[in-house]
């Protein structure tokens, strides 16, 4: 199992460890629902020999690469160019009915983070693309010259939880009406202009809201998360894992609400004996949300702010 100095998979070992249980037996299927640079899938291939992968990814250009990577394993992975939602059509289309593991890597990757190109990246000048595929959709640019102010507003403090949108929006209004804009460096430069001193004395780059609220419009990202948490919930056979990293807290809500909705018992109060209907499909296997020791970080910064939930399923649908 090999991983290059610049990608180390964010909690790799408690993310096996998590779903081992699920993948030690023959002819398991795990899904990685975000492959990116396949470390995750390299590891489970390479930790669980007798299970099959299906891997997802939205991005051409992380297909490609972890095709490569994930080469030697033959025909135990399938790579699927889909994003994550579209799980139940992907397994349709292979013949699998249920799954033992699945697993989440939200955000961006690696790959996108570095390639000045995709405009992920606040750090470094860059056109404000930010498509995870950027062969369809709309790009961050397009987000920022042709919005309603009260939409950009919305979308700042709904994804970026950016106290001072309106500050940003109306500076962001007044300089696309002189000229569109087309790279990172510019919107940088306004949002720090943009803002109350005490504001850029904290919290790290001032810009970074702005960024992750761009690029989850211009993906779609949390809309994706809402549909596909369930669907990989469905789509476990029972015993089966689920583990999910997200790395900020509108992500990470998702899966606490899926998860704790399938863990709840959901019988009207005061049933004597409940029926199994209404008893809980999952079992939650991590108490809150699980975060990266400091050697994690220490290995990659990237992981401090990840959040491991995992999930067992306990019990097979039941028609009400």
């Amino acid at each position: 199992m090999s991983t290059t100095p610049s990608h180390v998979p964010v909690m790799l070992r408690r993310c096996l460890d998590l779903l081992a249980p699920a993948l030690s037996g023959p002819d398991a299927v795990v899904v990685d629902a975000t492959l990116g640079l396949g470390g995750h899938s390299e590891a489970l291939l390479s930790e669980f020999p007798g299970a099959r992968l299906v891997a997802i990814d939205r991005d051409p250009a992380a297909l490609k690469l972890s095709a490569d990577r994930l080469a030697l394993y033959g025909d135990r992975a399938t790579l699927v160019h889909a994003v994550y939602d579209e799980l139940p059509e992907v397994l349709a289309r292979l013949g699998i009915a249920q799954v033992q593991g699945v697993l989440f890597d939200l955000g961006v990757s690696s790959m996108q983070l570095d390639e000045a190109d995709r405009g992920f990246a606040y750090a470094q000048d860059a056109p404000l693309d930010m498509r995870m595929d950027q062969s369809t959709g709309i790009s961050a640019a397009e987000v920022l010259n042709t919005y309603p102010p009260g939409d950009l507003v919305r979308i700042l403090r709904s994804y970026g939880e950016e106290k001072f949108a309106r500050k940003i929006v109306d500076a962001v209004v007044k300089e696309r009406a002189k000229e569109p804009f087309t790279d990172s460096a510019r919107l940088v430069d306004l949002i720090r202009a943009a803002l109350p001193q005490a504001a850029k004395r904290t919290g790290g780059n001032p810009a970074k809201r702005t960024f992750q609220a761009l690029r989850i419009e211009v993906n779609g990202e949390l809309t994706a998360v809402e549909r596909a948490i369930p669907a990989a919930v469905a789509a476990l056979a029972v015993g089966g894992r689920i583990a999910v990293l997200s790395y900020q807290s509108l992500e990470d809500r998702l899966v606490k609400q899926v998860f704790a909705a399938g863990a709840a018992n959901t019988a009207p109060p005061g049933l004597p004996v409940v029926p199994e209907k209404y008893q809980p499909r999952l079992k939650l296997l991590t108490r809150g949300a699980e975060l990266p020791t400091e050697h994690e970080i220490a290995e990659n910064r990237r992981a401090a702010p990840a959040r491991l939930r995992g999930a067992e399923r306990i019990r097979a649908e039941v028609e009400r």
